[in-house]
């Protein structure tokens, strides 16, 4: 290709490295930084002005569960594959979960426990209008059909393929188990046995007797890292990709990417393409505030964090040289594990999914202990505490949970798209997350910190460990106090930007404790609450809600080819999995999906850049 005759011989100098000639965005965490897309350079550039640090025919974003089966694919179908990882270590988000992949559509597991599926009962279960939780939100009602399609007739196929490459899943039929949002007519979730593959949390792999019977987040990764790794797919580690390089900012194909390097500026050529699964946006305060405004930044309890952070860096590098957003509603729908109520209290990364037992905190063996700074209690009994708000007052009954999600047996009796599945629903609101997220009624946004208030007969009866490294003290989300009073006076951290009223916590704890005696929560419900809070210590617990799917994203087709504002395919930019939007469900499936469609499109692209 010939430059365009609009660049001048000094302007072709000067563009010999991509920031003089280059269109993309800043990729500044909390902007969205459009503006630096629309440089006012009218010219086209192409490969051939551009200084090449690096090339392949394929270059992937991110080794999560979209990215890595992305990478092995195209590797496998005969390309040449750099893939960049951001952090020192591989695995995304999904090395820290509990490994549940919900494909289903008839696979050999399936078939094994004669558990009747298929690409249609997946599909049209995963369209149903008619399913509606008992808050009134639907699942499935905003889900794109196109890309639901390509989801159902390749599960089965991602699954085997899954196997195929090491993956080792548990040998139970099928459920539902962690599946959220993935059908009601077939069990379908499988979990990735941990095996010997060491936990991102722990350092360590689970005990012999239980390598091949719980499921984990790296019994799914540590297969498809080494099976990258033999194929030899080029992982490039701490190379945060910054910007995505497009022929023209609005126009032609995507040509590769610019990462940093430890402060040093690398761009990659893609001849065939570039693949996004940078893992969504969660982590972005601003962007995801586009959809809530009230998540501001005391929701700083991320799954997947330490570990991985979910920037937006992906969607926010796609956006500039033009693509668009897709799916939005299924972001701010409250149904699913969007947000969940926290299930470590008194630190940082409270989320926890579930109740299996092996769904461990942050431990000093972990690589980003360091990060993480302290592993949490865990809550056995919701009656051992009180949640109180920014203001030292209670807001909702403690053993409520978050939104609920369809799943298969949720409705009983189904059948599909009928109108009786919602009309039949029994309308029972569980507004836990909303109470928590609500404020204080003043101008600030967000709902601010939620506490965990207990005393030291609470910690006796939960066997709770209140000193580091079980607590965050050093950072503000734990305090200790000999007196209520006192108590509430400690409380201080970056989040608590008010100081809480030390007559407002006493009289919050004085009233519970009347309900104790009385036996009558008359305030919130909170079924017989059992527990005075009256033997000092005092103690308060970071336990503020915890942000965790992303749901939205960009928008692709069936091919999982990124779609520009104007409807058009971008050439050459593939998404999958967080970053991706259309696609309403929790988990490792659809990411597992798309990377595996992604892979083999991107690979059989005759039209490089």
């Amino acid at each position: 290709m010939t430059e365009h005759s609009a660049f001048s011989k000094e302007k072709k100098i000067g563009s010999l490295r991509r920031r003089n000639i280059l269109f993309g965005g800043s990729l500044g965490i909390g902007s969205l930084a459009l503006g630096a897309a629309t440089e006012s350079v009218a010219a086209r550039s192409d490969s051939n002005s551009i200084h090449w640090d690096k090339e392949a025919d394929v270059v992937v974003i991110g080794s999560g569960a979209t990215g890595l089966p992305a990478a092995i694919v195209a590797r496998e179908a005969g390309c040449t594959v750099i893939l960049v990882e951001a952090e020192s270590h591989v695995g995304g988000h999904a090395i820290v979960s509990g490994g549940s992949v919900v494909l289903g559509g008839g696979t050999a597991a399936q078939n094994k426990f004669g558990i009747v599926d298929s690409p249609d009962l997946l599909f049209r279960d995963l369209t149903d209008w008619s399913v509606v939780e008992s808050n009134g939100f639907p699942d499935y009602r905003y889900n794109d059909r196109e890309i639901i399609r390509a989801f159902a007739d390749n599960a089965a196929l991602t699954c085997e393929w899954l196997i195929a490459h090491g993956v080792v899943f548990i040998d139970i039929a099928p459920d539902s188990l962690d599946g959220v949002s993935s059908g009601n007519s077939a069990p379908r979730a499988m979990h990735a046995a941990s095996m010997t593959w060491p936990k991102a949390q722990t350092g360590k792999p689970l005990p012999l007797q239980y390598q091949s019977v719980v499921g984990t987040g790296a019994g799914l990764i540590g297969p498809l890292h080494a099976a990258a790794t033999a194929s030899g797919v080029q992982l490039l580690l701490e190379h945060r990709m910054t910007r995505i390089l497009r022929e023209q900012q609005g126009a032609g194909p995507v040509l590769g990417i610019t990462a940093d390097h430890h402060g040093q500026t690398i761009n990659i050529r893609a001849r065939k393409g570039v693949v996004i699964g940078s893992g969504g946006s969660t982590g972005n305060i601003n962007f995801r505030r586009m959809f809530d405004p009230r998540l501001t930044a005391e929701y700083c309890g991320l799954a997947g964090m330490p570990w991985s952070n979910q920037d937006a860096s992906g969607e926010l590098a796609a956006m500039a040289i033009g693509a668009s957003l897709w799916g939005l509603y299924n972001q701010t729908g409250e149904f699913g594990s969007v947000l969940s109520k926290a299930g470590f209290i008194g630190c940082q990364y409270d989320y926890m999914p579930g109740s299996d037992m092996w769904i461990l905190p942050w431990l000093p063996g972990s690589v980003v202990f360091d990060k993480a700074r302290a592993s949490g209690l865990r809550v056995a009994n919701w009656q051992d505490l009180i949640l109180v708000n920014i203001l030292g007052k209670r807001f909702y009954d403690e053993t409520a949970s978050g939104f609920s999600a369809n799943d298969y047996g949720s409705i009983k009796p189904y059948t599909q798209g009928s109108y009786l599945n919602s009309k039949n629903l029994r309308y029972s609101p569980d507004n836990f997350l909303d109470a928590a997220l609500a404020g204080i009624g003043d101008n600030h946004n967000g709902g601010g910190p939620i506490w965990a208030i207990f005393d030291s007969d609470a910690v006796a009866r939960e066997r709770w460990n209140t000193s580091p490294p079980d607590v965050d003290y050093a950072q503000g989300f734990f305090f200790k106090g000999n007196s209520i009073s006192e108590l509430a006076q400690n409380i201080q951290m970056q989040h608590q930007r008010l100081p809480m009223p030390p007559e407002n916590l006493e009289a919050t704890v004085a009233r519970y404790n009347s309900f104790v005696t009385s036996g009558v929560d008359s305030d919130f419900g909170k079924p017989k609450p059992m527990y005075q809070i009256a033997t000092p210590p005092f103690y308060a617990a970071w336990a503020t809600p915890a942000i965790h799917d992303t749901r939205a994203g960009l928008r692709i087709n069936a091919r999982c080819e990124v779609v520009d504002m104007n409807g058009a395919v971008i050439p050459g930019l593939y998404c999958g999995g967080e970053s991706a939007g259309g696609f309403s469900q929790h988990g490792l499936a659809r990411a597992t999906c798309q990377g595996f469609i992604a892979g083999r499109n991107v690979a059989a692209n005759n039209s490089p850049a």
